[in-house]
């Protein structure tokens, strides 16, 4: 038997991680912040935006955001150019694909903030 120890999971998958760049704001969005993923037909989902990855080996980004129907707490991730900033009352009725329409994604016009 030899005397060298394997790395624990959680270290492995750190090691494995490194190359990918996580953030908890991206295009005027905060983790928390309400969004919707255009092409997703979930009826009476919610989603809220958890975070922007970058991945530094080969370029791609990717945003992950956290919801689902009510009561679920789903971690998705999408590419940027399907997340737009939820707007109107939380609970307002209506399709969410419908109210995008048109719109610019926030991988296209980013929420900035003024001043």
């Amino acid at each position: 038997m030899s005397g060298a120890r394997r790395p624990s999971a959680r270290r492995a998958a750190a090691e494995a991680s490194q190359h990918l760049e996580r953030s908890v704001s991206w295009n005027g969005l905060r983790a928390g912040d309400r969004v919707i993923v255009a092409g997703l037909h979930m009826r009476g989902a919610n989603w809220e935006f958890r975070a922007h990855v970058l991945n530094r080996h080969n370029g791609t980004e990717s945003i992950e955001v956290i919801g689902g129907r009510p009561g679920d707490r789903t971690i998705r991730s999408f590419g940027p150019d399907r997340i737009f900033a939820a707007m109107g009352a939380k609970g307002s009725r209506g399709n969410p694909q419908r109210a995008i329409a048109g719109q610019p994604s926030l991988a296209e016009a980013p929420r900035l903030p003024f001043g």
